[in-house]
C-alpha cells in the first residue's frame, strides 16, 4: 500500500507544481520519448544480467506491493509453541507436527533437528541457506539500482535525438520551440523513472531482503535453542530480541 501511496503522491505533486507554473499534462506526454526510454532502459538492463535475475527482480517488485507472507511475531509463538511439546513429550514429537510448519525455513529446521542433525552442522547447512537468499535478493535490489541508472542516461540520448530532429527542420520557426520542448520530455521520462520508481524499489527490496534474512536468523536460533532443550519461556525471551519495534507494537 505504502508503495502505492508513495508514486501518487509523487506524480500529482509533480503534476501538479507543472500545471502551478502554467505546464499541461498534454506537453509531457510523447510516445516516441516514452518508447526511447523505457525500451533502451530494459534492454540496457538484459545485456546486464540474465532473464532468470531480471525475473526474479520483477517479482520482488511485485511482492512490494504485497503484505509480507512471513509475520516474525506469529513464527516466535509457533517456535515457543514447538519448544513446549519438545519438553513435555521429547523431540522426536515434533516429527508429525513440524510438517504442519507455516513456513519452509523452519519446518526443514525442525526436521534436520529431529533427525539428529548435531547443532554445529545444522547452523552451518542453513547459514548457507539464508547467505544463498539474501545473495539473490540482493542481486533483485541491483536490477532496479541498474534501471535507475540507466534511465537518466537513455532519457537524455532521447532529448539529443529530439534536438537533431528540430535542428534538420529549422525551417519552420514555430515548430523550433514547439520541438525543443517535446525533445526533453524524455529526460524527464528518464530522471522521473529513476528516481519515483526504479530507485525507492531497490531500496525496498534491500529492506524486505534484510527482514527476511532476520527472521531466518529467528528461526535458527529458536530451532538451536530447542534442540537445546532450553525452558520455553528462555526460548520466547531469546527470540523476542530480533522482534525490536514489532515486538513492542504487538504488546500494545
Amino acid at each position: 500500500m505504502g508503495v502505492i501511496v508513495g508514486i501518487v503522491i509523487a506524480l500529482v505533486m509533480i503534476l501538479g507544481g507543472n500545471f502551478l507554473e502554467g505546464g499541461h499534462a498534454g506537453g509531457l506526454l510523447a510516445l516516441p520519448s516514452a518508447m526511447i526510454v523505457i525500451g533502451g532502459t530494459i534492454g540496457s538492463v538484459f545485456v546486464q544480467y540474465p532473464f532468470a535475475t531480471i525475473k526474479a527482480a520483477l517479482q520482488a517488485c511485485v511482492a512490494c506491493f504485497k503484505k509480507p507472507d512471513i509475520d516474525p511475531a506469529k513464527i516466535v509463538e509457533e517456535i515457543v509453541d514447538y519448544a513446549n511439546r519438545a519438553r513435555r513429550d521429547g523431540i522426536l514429537a515434533l516429527e508429525k507436527v513440524s510438517e504442519s510448519a507455516s513456513d519452509a525455513f523452519l519446518r526443514k529446521a525442525l526436521m534436520m533437528a529431529v533427525d539428529g542433525v548435531d547443532s554445529q552442522t545444522l547452523r552451518e547447512t542453513l547459514e548457507v541457506a539464508i547467505g544463498e537468499e539474501e545473495h539473490h535478493g540482493e542481486d533483485s535490489a541491483k536490477v532496479m539500482e541498474a534501471f535507475g541508472g540507466y534511465a537518466p542516461t537513455i532519457g537524455i540520448i532521447g532529448a539529443v535525438l529530439g534536438l537533431i530532429h528540430v535542428m534538420s527542420n529549422l525551417s519552420d520557426i514555430n515548430a523550433v520551440g514547439k520541438g525543443i520542448a517535446g525533445a526533453f520530455v524524455a529526460t524527464i521520462y528518464g530522471v522521473g523513472f529513476a528516481n519515483i520508481v526504479c530507485l525507492p524499489m531497490g531500496t525496498r527490496i534491500k529492506g524486505m531482503v534484510r527482514q527476511k534474512a532476520l527472521v531466518r536468523e529467528l528461526t535458527l536460533t529458536g530451532v538451536l535453542a530447542i534442540q537445546a532443550g532450553l525452558n520455553p519461556k528462555l526460548v520466547r525471551e531469546r527470540l523476542s530480541q530480533f522482534l525490536g519495534d514489532h515486538g513492542h507494537e504487538k504488546k500494545k
